[in-house]
């Protein structure tokens, strides 16, 4: 279990961190699968957003963890590197592909919002990163509009990014 611990969380993740991220993981994946199916979409729009909400839901609660903290932020990590790992959260399209009613242009802004919230962080003087992360998490919520049954998606999603990876400590 160590090793897969070493991947989903990071090394050296104690006990109580591993509750947590896989707790917070299975919860919000039953209830994002509870809400999808509530809206009667079809099958591989709510198994692909039980999957992202294990992942969103779940790494929010990883990258909030000290172990987390000294893989991400180690010495030796750039900007380029959060920047990658953000870029690489293209749940945003997943969803407007399948998802009816998440709109392209919904993802796209949520996208940007969060990488370009990442890149104003990597900029931004130390001391006002995190409540910089926080301005553009709350301002960012309230310019996209998605359905209501993935309604926990944007918010998830900055958090996930904005307010767990990216803070240092």
């Amino acid at each position: 279990m160590s090793r897969i611990d070493d991947v989903l969380i990071a090394p050296g993740a104690t006990g109580v961190d591993r509750l947590l991220c896989y707790g917070a993981a299975v919860a919000g994946a039953a209830l994002a699968l509870h809400r999808a199916s509530g809206a009667h979409w079809p099958w591989p729009a709510v198994v692909v957003v039980t999957i992202i909400a294990l992942d969103l839901y779940g790494g929010a609660v990883v990258n909030a963890t000290a172990a987390a903290k000294r893989k991400y932020h180690a010495p030796g990590r750039t900007a380029r590197h959060h920047l990658i790992f953000v870029g690489i959260h293209v749940q945003p399209f997943l969803m407007a592909w399948l998802v009816p009613g998440f709109t392209w242009g919904a993802a796209l802004a949520i996208y940007l919002i969060a990488w370009g919230g990442a890149a104003v962080l990597q900029v931004a003087p130390p001391g006002a990163r995190h409540p910089a992360a926080f301005a553009i998490a709350v301002l960012g919520l309230t310019l996209v509009t998605v359905p209501q049954a993935v309604a926990w998606f944007t918010p998830v999603f900055l958090i996930k990014l904005l307010l767990s990876y990216l803070q240092p400590a």
